[in-house]
């Protein structure tokens, strides 16, 4: 059974060329109505390395750059490293889980789609408000976060210009399409993956003495402050644990995002070939850039240097642990240089925000848990309602440049954190559903587009881990004297609608659960194998290495 599923059409070899060289027009020059609903769908407009680019630019972001600084401070440099290495284990368990769906079912709406189709409807509605909230949300966060990264230049224009910039950008980016943003994101991603990969080399000369000061550091700060911080001046092993939780739990929302490849899969071109490809590398972008990184990090400042208070360095580059080695160093031109690179970062995010936002919300109206006016399209399959809507909550970010309204946006901010890990959670137990309905159907695993050996157990690990770090998400409010109402609230409020959407949504769908032996692993095939053809062989050696690269 799983073999007949998995034969593709393949044509001869012109035709395979030809269908290459026309995919960029073909899909804009005869686009396709929904039979069910009327509407025009969505068109496969991303390319191999948009894909590619947009798995990598979910991983690399502020978080990187600029978050690190709060957990090195309270964890350490083991602590740190510990903590993101850690936290990267359950961030590859969710995408191999997500990737085995996702390349077999590249449909739009991702797997809030997914979840209707081996949960239930109230699961996929739960998923699905989830999701949308916490990236309608972040989208004004990174706008704001961006006009106060130019603050690092100029404090004396008001904020409120550099939000409206930035969001004229960002909405007439997602406004010209799929293609327009993936070009965006190609572009955006590349000088993230450029400027991390620069620091880590720069950082690795600092250390060995090769800045100005030809201070050789070695691991010197390994010593002394040490490896652990001792979190609120606890004794013991359990100051130091409860530092590296701190830092788990930081480390957790920064990599949030690494599934919105997922949502980009109902406009990648070939996506049976090129979404796996994208999902094999995580892990080596995970060790590259975030545990590298990390360890860079520790080796070049101390845990108690001041500079790591995000609050001193108002959340601009001055506050980066890159930052601070270089001026610890003497060198004087790059913290300028590093800020215009957290400043495309946030741009980006913002972009990608809405991007995913907007077919979140697609998605919820394809699955019915949406009004149908969402699922308009236009003739070249951009979800136009969807995005007007979205860019509508890109208003708020003026929320942010005031002091008074900036500290309720920043509780609508924190509460999207948990309700990211929530999402992991989710695409954790669809995946366990998937699983359980391809064994009762008897389908082997392993002529899939993408399958991992590591599966179910690693399914059921990031699962578990996402419920037990968001319970655990408040823990520090709970410390003597250290009680914070509003920090109680957005922490544990989304884990508490998560369950109450749910029950809500079955009690009015009183639909049972899918069944293992009557999923549907059938739907949508014959489309989705229509458009996967092999890649034309490379001509030569550039060829070779970009197909190898992307």
């Amino acid at each position: 059974m799983s073999s007949d599923n998995e034969k593709k059409v393949v044509p001869d070899d012109v035709q395979v060329q030809k269908h290459h060289e026309s995919s960029d027009t073909e899909s804009l020059r005869a686009p396709s109505i929904d039979p069910v609903t009327g509407q025009h769908k969505l068109v496969r407009q991303l390319k191999n390395r948009h894909v590619a680019m947009i798995s990598i630019g979910g991983v690399i972001g502020t978080g990187l750059f600029l978050g690190t600084a709060s957990a090195l401070r309270n964890g350490g440099p083991v602590g740190l490293l510990l903590g993101y290495l850690f936290m990267g284990t359950i961030c590859y368990s969710v995408m191999i889980s997500l990737g085995e769906m996702v390349a077999y079912l590249p449909i739009p709406g991702g797997h809030i789609k997914l979840a209707e189709r081996f949960v239930d409807p109230a699961f996929s509605f739960t998923m699905g408000w989830n999701y949308w909230y916490n990236w309608v949300i972040v989208l004004p966060a990174e706008l704001s976060a961006a006009s106060v990264l130019i603050g690092f230049w100029n404090k004396d224009i008001n904020p409120a210009v550099w939000v409206t910039i930035c969001m004229v950008v960002v909405i007439v980016i997602n406004m010209l399409g799929a293609g327009a943003y993936g070009e965006a994101e190609f572009v955006f991603a590349s000088i993230k993956v450029i400027t991390i990969t620069g620091l880590i080399i720069l950082g690795i000369v600092l250390d060995l003495g090769g800045g100005p000061d030809h201070d050789r550091l070695g691991f010197r700060f390994w010593k002394h402050p040490g490896p652990f911080v001792q979190f609120n001046n606890i004794a013991g092993p359990k100051g130091r644990f409860l530092g590296f939780w701190a830092v788990l739990t930081q480390a957790a929302f920064s990599f949030i995002g690494t599934e919105i490849v997922a949502i980009a899969a109902g406009e990648a071109k070939n996506p049976r070939r090129n979404l796996p490809k994208a999902i094999r590398r995580v892990y080596i972008r995970i060790l590259l850039f975030y545990v590298l990184g990390t360890f860079i990090i520790g080796l070049l400042v101390p845990s108690n240097s001041e500079g790591l208070d995000l609050k001193e360095g108002k959340g601009t580059a001055a506050a980066s642990p890159f930052v601070i080695a270089i001026e610890r160093a003497g060198i004087k031109a790059l913290p300028s240089i590093i800020n215009a690179c957290l400043l495309t970062s946030a741009w980006s995010a913002a972009s990608s925000d809405l991007y995913t936002s907007s077919r979140a919300l697609y998605g919820l109206a394809a699955s019915g848990n949406a009004p149908r006016i969402f699922l308009k399209a236009s003739r070249n399959g951009l979800p136009y309602v969807s995005v007007i809507f979205n860019s509508l909550f890109a208003l708020l970010g003026y929320m942010g440049t005031q002091s008074g309204s900036g500290r309720v946006f920043g509780w609508f901010s924190n509460m999207t954190a948990i309700a990211g890990l929530m999402t992991w959670f989710g695409i954790s137990l669809t995946y366990l559903r998937f699983y359980a309905g391809m064994k009762a159907q008897n389908f082997n695993r392993s002529t899939l587009p993408f399958s991992s050996k590591l599966q179910p157990y690693a399914a059921w690990y990031s699962m578990i881990s996402c419920v037990v770090i968001s319970f655990l998400s408040g823990w520090a409010v709970f410390l003597k004297d250290s009680w914070a109402t509003d920090t109680f609230v957005t922490n544990y409020l989304p884990l508490v609608l998560f369950p109450i959407l749910y029950l809500g949504a079955k009690f009015y769908y009183k639909e049972p659960a899918k069944k293992p032996h009557e999923m549907d692993f059938v739907t949508n095939i014959k489309e989705i194998e229509a458009e996967t053809y092999d890649d034309p062989p490379p001509k030569n050696a550039w060829e070779r290495f970009w197909q190898w690269l992307m």
